[in-house]
């Protein structure tokens, strides 16, 4: 494993999907497309295609700048430190958020990548907490320091704002970590020099004290 290699991988894979999010995001600006209607819109057989199409498209470029930031942190991280995980969560979340939007959500259209963050979010937290090696712990703690706050979200706040899809996203990301924790084997602890002294003295110790008496009478 190379750790700065796969980290960038990471990296690129993430950006590559927002740098999706922000075509679409100007394609549907200049051309005043109107994509909003492609959102999960509840109960309606028309609303099931935004389970696929609402997470790519955003209600103004702040919605998607807001975005931006963690899709690429979280994203990032989850790809990172669980790389096998990621391949079977990541659509997964993707596609529950969406599906317990659509069933119980308000009856609106429910546009935006929010819902996947969330889901990115509890998934990389709840995992650190599950698994409990180093690795899990460092990535667990980053994102409870820099994105913890996101719990509220999952509370009806504003107007216009879709909690269910932060809600939903939570739930899926929270499913995910419980079902895939053991997918990805932890990193080998680092042993350092001086870890092995004890053993080595050991053994000289063991070398030293030469055969017992029972030896020598058999040896005659």
């Amino acid at each position: 494993m190379n750790p700065g290699r796969d980290l960038r991988k990471s990296a690129y894979i993430i950006l590559v999907f927002i740098g999706l999010l922000w075509w679409i995001g100007v394609v549907d600006a200049v051309f005043h497309l109107g994509l909003a209607r492609y959102g999960v819109l509840p109960r309606e057989i028309s609303g099931l295609r935004g389970i696929l199409f609402a997470p790519l498209i955003h209600g103004s470029w702040l919605h998607l700048l807001a975005n931006t930031a963690p899709l690429f942190v979280l994203g990032t991280a989850m790809l990172y430190g669980y790389p096998r995980a990621a391949r079977l969560a990541l659509p997964a979340i993707y596609l529950l958020s969406g599906i317990g939007v659509w069933i119980f959500a308000r009856s609106n259209y429910h546009i935006g990548a929010s819902g996947l963050a969330y889901g990115m979010m509890f998934f990389v937290f709840v995992i650190g907490v599950l698994r409990r090696d180093r690795l899990s712990i460092v990535l667990s703690m980053i994102v409870f320091f820099l994105y913890g706050g996101l719990i509220w979200g999952i509370f009806p706040q504003r107007q216009g704002v879709s909690f269910e899809s932060h809600f939903f996203g939570a739930v899926s990301g929270i499913l995910m970590a419980f079902m895939l924790r053991n997918r990805d084997a932890p990193l080998p602890e680092k042993q350092y020099d001086w870890e092995g002294e004890d053993e080595f003295v050991e053994q000289d110790e063991e070398k030293n004290d030469g055969p017992g008496p029972e030896y020598w009478r058999n040896d005659r």
